[in-house]
């Protein structure tokens, strides 16, 4: 359990390469899942819409949605944006600097997913064969209006015994097909001409303002992670202090059965550095609400030794 943690802990770490990677990830999965998955029309014409709709934009709501949860700088920005300011100002130029990186890695499995169903073709014949103009088709002349929905709804289904020899049929699929590559082509040219064009208009932008926000987001997510691990090194030994002062006062018992504690004080002084003089439940507690709402802020040289 501990290595999925570390694995889970890994993969939600803030460098840019690692979430590159996971969002490539994502991506190929939407394309295995989509390959693999049976698509199967229901061909009635009250849910082919809903069908073909639904593969169609459900998954890419579930990948964005799996995409946020591995990406560590989303909650990263949200305790950000939601915090009191207490002594430390927000930048909001770094909160949205955060929020469009998040959002361009979690979008892109879902565009993949997207413009993999479109250059296929099935999701939209399932969901439009219904509203076709049948006048454009000859084979549905001399046929009644709820029979051409009929006919329509059944287009996908070309193993159906009423469309397997119906000349409309090809007719109507090809012209739906052709639609949706055009459409899933034109998605793709026009995220790659917004791509190039972000990627070659960036230089005549505010460098400095950019590398400020993107340095001040990385803060953000190294200073929270490194409080979180000081939080849990603290814990350890405050537990371990307090498990000691637990059994120190067992000893009489602990004795009788033969057990040997250590020497008062021996390992205690590098604990106690540690634990920094914090020896309640009321001052842990008071450190942990300040460090909420009174940041400290971004300045060091107080600190220094005199």
């Amino acid at each position: 359990m501990d290595r999925f943690r570390m694995i889970f802990q890994y993969f939600q770490s803030s460098s840019e390469s690692v979430m590159n990677g996971v969002c490539g990830l994502l991506a190929l999965a939407s394309v295995k899942m989509y390959t693999s998955f049976d698509f199967s029309c229901p061909c009635l014409p009250q849910y082919n819409m809903a069908y073909g709709l639904g593969i169609m934009l459900v998954p890419p709501v579930i990948l964005f949605l799996c995409g946020l949860i591995l990406n560590r700088q989303s909650l990263v920005m949200l305790e950000e944006w939601r915090r009191p300011q207490g002594r430390r100002k927000k930048d909001l130029a770094v909160i949205r600097y955060m929020c469009s990186s998040i959002m361009q890695r979690a979008m892109v499995a879902p565009v993949v997913w997207i413009v993999v169903t479109l250059l296929d073709g099935k999701c939209l014949i399932c969901a439009f064969s219904g509203s076709m103009d049948p006048e454009k088709f000859v084979g549905f002349a001399n046929v009644s209006t709820v029979q051409v929905q009929q006919l329509l709804a059944k287009v996908p289904c070309k193993d159906d015994e009423l469309m397997r020899n119906n000349t409309s049929r090809k007719a109507v699929s090809r012209y739906l097909r052709c639609w949706s590559q055009v459409l899933g082509w034109s998605i793709l040219l026009i995220l790659i001409i917004a791509a190039f064009l972000a990627r070659w208009l960036r230089p005549c932008f505010n460098q400095a303002t950019l590398l400020q926000a993107r340095h001040w987001s990385n803060y953000i997510d190294i200073e929270q992670k490194i409080f979180e691990e000081t939080c849990c090194e603290h814990s350890q030994l405050f537990a371990h202090k307090c498990i000691l002062h637990f059994f120190e006062s067992m000893r009489q018992e602990i004795k009788l059965h033969s057990f040997s504690l250590p020497k008062e004080g021996e390992g205690a002084e590098g604990e106690e550095d540690h634990l920094q003089g914090i020896t309640d439940q009321d001052q842990v507690n008071k450190l942990l609400k300040m460090w909420y709402y009174e940041k400290p802020p971004l300045d060091v040289s107080q600190a220094a030794p005199t």
